[in-house]
């Protein structure tokens, strides 16, 4: 097995018995990252001299006999959303230009200081909006194990660079699904944690309301190891909930008993066959293990979680991206003459169109002669989609359900329909609606070699409770590999 094949976990217990060195482990996957780019174009910005540094300084600890900390020498790449002192962050851009943040996003400062090292930042869509990874100022990422489709998004290069070996785990962002989507669509697991739980200081903001920072890994446990870092109180975000203390040291939990739930609003709606004989499979293990089949409703969701959602995405984006004028940072221009051309030369130049729609849109949202009828009432309407959630659970333990109805699209068909494509995420965005959190679990492949992946949905701060049915499923339903799509040079 080579270094860069290696988990997490198998990572930090090498390092730490000094099998092999920090440094090794880099190179290996700085290496895999080099031949695989130029197919899969997973990164923005590859961060090799400041990677190597944080590897020398891990062997240095461990030389010394110090604790090299719970991740030591594991690489890791960082969605292109969260800052990074020193280290351009773009949000994949041309409105951020080359800036470099001043200060690190709190989840990188806790992983660096559990001895992660930094590979690089993954590409997005741009701002995180969008579900494909195409909509990026730095080109399309591709599917690992189809390079003629895409990996999802808008976390696609962090999908896409752990499951081609670039890292054992990395880091991304969901407002409406944007962990799980990518994570189904390249064979990995993905956790979109309870609202709350990981703080967002340092993270880009798309939807404020909505996003939250969780991790892509190939195994459950490494998903846990990795939770168990993040899952920490910040009085630097005021979102961030205090004294909730999670535990994620995980034990397979038995099933046997447990109440798991298929939506029953959603079981008209037609699915690609390859998801259907995935959730099939699953079924068919839960009741193995013990598991009880119930049914809830979710009416509410189902007739208005989309248009609720994008009624308050869209506003909140307007309002967040209402900081880049050119003045404070990032791209300018000097062929204006007054300030007001300024700002639109820079918007109009700096923005990918899709981001210009949905500011356009969110500022149509939020007019004094509009905001009641349509901003005001999608609030009111999240608090019933939150409330109906709530109930389902009295009912059930988990839900099940897709993460998406079909499989990833080819590129160049990805754009066709955008309202589509808004529609495609019914099933990941109700979950940020009402703060929950959700696991996307690889089950398979397809007959034509595209991943399968299905989510598992809890109450909120059920987050480890999640992963331990995830543990379950995985020793039946196998764990994910490294892709083999003909990637790597």
């Amino acid at each position: 097995m080579q270094l860069y094949e290696l988990t997490v976990q198998e990572t930090v217990q090498g390092v730490r018995s000094k099998k092999f060195s920090a440094s090794e482990v880099f190179e290996a996957s700085m290496a895999q990252a080099v031949a695989c780019e130029s197919r899969l174009s997973a990164l923005i910005t590859l961060t090799v001299e400041k990677g190597r540094e944080q590897a020398c300084a891990i062997d240095a600890k461990i030389a010394r006999g110090e604790d090299p900390g719970p991740l030591a020498g594991v690489p890791v790449v960082l969605k292109d959303n969260i800052c990074t002192r020193g280290v351009r962050t773009t949000a994949a851009s041309t409105v951020l230009g080359h800036w470099s943040p001043p200060y690190d996003a709190t989840v990188w400062g806790l992983l660096q200081d559990a001895g992660a090292l930094l590979l690089g930042k993954g590409n997005m869509d741009e701002f995180a909006m969008g579900n494909t990874c195409g909509r990026s100022s730095f080109g399309y990422t591709a599917n690992p194990w189809d390079l003629t489709r895409v990996p999802g998004g808008s976390s696609g290069g962090s999908a896409a660079a752990t499951a081609a070996g670039y890292a054992p785990f990395a880091l991304g962002t969901d407002t409406g699904g944007s962990i799980r989507q990518p994570a189904s669509f390249c064979g990995i697991h993905g956790m979109k944690p309870t609202y709350g739980a990981v703080s967002r200081y340092g993270v880009i903001a798309y939807g404020s309301s909505l996003d939250q920072v969780g991790p892509f890994a190939r195994t459950i446990e490494d998903l846990a190891l990795v939770m168990q870092v993040l899952a920490r109180h910040d009085f630097r975000d005021s979102t961030s909930v205090a004294g909730k203390g999670l535990d994620f040291s995980l034990a397979p939990a038995a099933l046997k008993g447990k109440r798991v739930a298929l939506v029953k609003d959603f079981e008209g709606f037609s699915l690609a066959g390859p998801i259907q004989e995935a959730k099939k499979r699953v079924l068919a293990v839960l009741k193995e293990e013990g598991a009880e089949i119930v049914e809830v409703e979710l009416p509410t969701v189902a007739r208005y979680a989309v248009a609720c959602y994008y009624a308050i995405a869209l506003s909140e984006a307007s309002t967040n991206l209402g900081r880049y004028d050119g003045v404070r940072l990032g791209y300018t221009t000097g062929s204006s003459t007054d300030v007001r051309e300024m700002f639109e030369e820079v918007r109009s130049q700096g923005f990918g169109f899709e981001v210009k729609s949905r500011i356009i849109a969110g500022t149509c949202l939020t007019d004094s002669s509009r905001s009641e009828e349509y901003y005001i009432a999608a609030t009111k309407v999240r608090a019933l989609i939150a409330r109906e959630f709530e109930q389902a659970f009295k009912k059930a333990d988990f839900i099940l359900q897709p993460v998406t109805p079909e499989l990833p699209a080819k590129i160049g068909d990805a754009h066709e329909d955008a309202i589509k494509g808004y529609e495609s995420d019914l099933y990941t965005l109700p979950v940020n609606l009402a703060g929950l959190p959700g696991l996307t679990f690889y089950v398979g492949h397809s007959e034509n070699g595209l991943p399968v992946g299905l989510q598992l949905l809890g109450p909120r701060w059920s987050d480890a409770e999640l992963l331990s049915a995830g543990l379950v499923l995985e020793g039946y339903l196998g764990k994910p590999r490294i892709a083999t799509g003909g990637v790597s040079e």
